[in-house]
């Protein structure tokens, strides 16, 4: 019985902390910087007789 209690604290402290290590990694969905992008147009180096998706 033990043994079960101290899997089951693991198994929470390891929750816990897969939780709050994913909120502070710093890894979110962030706007592109236009400005940073180089201009030019995506279809400029198409070949013709290519079949694009």
């Amino acid at each position: 019985m033990v043994l079960l209690i101290l899997l089951a604290a693991l198994a929470i402290w390891a929750l816990v902390a897969t939780v709050v290590e994913l909120r502070r990694d710093g890894y979110r969905a962030t706007p592109t910087d236009w400005s940073r992008v180089a201009e030019r147009e995506p279809l400029h180096r198409a070949e013709s007789g290519h079949a694009y998706r």
